[in-house]
């Protein structure tokens, strides 16, 4: 998923090659972009506790939809004041309604995540926005997974023009193998479905 209100801009892109991996390595995939898609924010008033759906009518089931379809995401995020987009972050907020109450099951247990941050400079934030995404993930209990060896950066980090950040698409690549082993292991365990 990429969050970047910028349809065709280095989040996209980033996103896009981390899947086409994994495509090329036999998974299904589905992308989903943010840049066109109307999500009104979480006005906090908890009615999706009973029945785990807002009562806001937009773009947002579909992406809850696609949450609980895939076995992995991969989040991608423009840095913006060091931190997530503001598409993201209202897309974030309203998936308060399958985060499961007190006691109860965690609906999004057993899948991966991986996240992605683009910036203007190499250490223009990255860091700090990849660990937006992760504690999302963490908060609906999403097993979140770095780029892993070489550089275990806590995930894909793009300077610039994306196309053009061959040291930064390295690192976008190491996530979706990881991502990719990774879940070929869990399905070897039986935690997930085949392919």
């Amino acid at each position: 998923m990429s969050g970047s209100p910028n349809k065709n801009g280095n989040t996209a892109y980033a996103v896009q090659y981390a899947l086409t991996k994994l495509k090329d390595s036999g998974f299904e995939i589905k992308y989903i972009s943010l840049s066109h898609k109307f999500i009104a924010p979480c006005i906090g008033c908890f009615k999706c506790a009973d029945d785990k759906r807002c009562w806001q009518k937009d773009d947002m089931q579909d992406i809850i939809d696609a949450f609980f379809w895939c076995d992995g995401i991969i989040l991608g995020s423009p840095v913006y004041f060091g931190m997530v987009s503001g598409q993201l972050k209202i897309m974030m907020d309203r998936c308060v309604s399958i985060r499961a109450n007190y006691g109860d099951t965690m609906p999004m247990s057993g899948k991966l995540g991986g996240a992605i941050a683009c910036a203007n400079s190499r250490n223009g934030g990255q860091e700090t926005t990849l660990q937006n995404l992760q504690t999302f993930m963490l908060q609906l209990n999403i097993q979140v997974i770095s780029d892993g060896p070489i550089f275990c950066h806590s995930g894909g980090t793009i300077v610039g023009e994306a196309s053009k950040d061959s040291w930064g698409l390295e690192t976008v690549n190491n996530l979706s193998n990881n991502m990719g082993n990774l879940m070929i292991k869990n399905m070897n365990k039986g935690a997930l479905p085949p392919l």
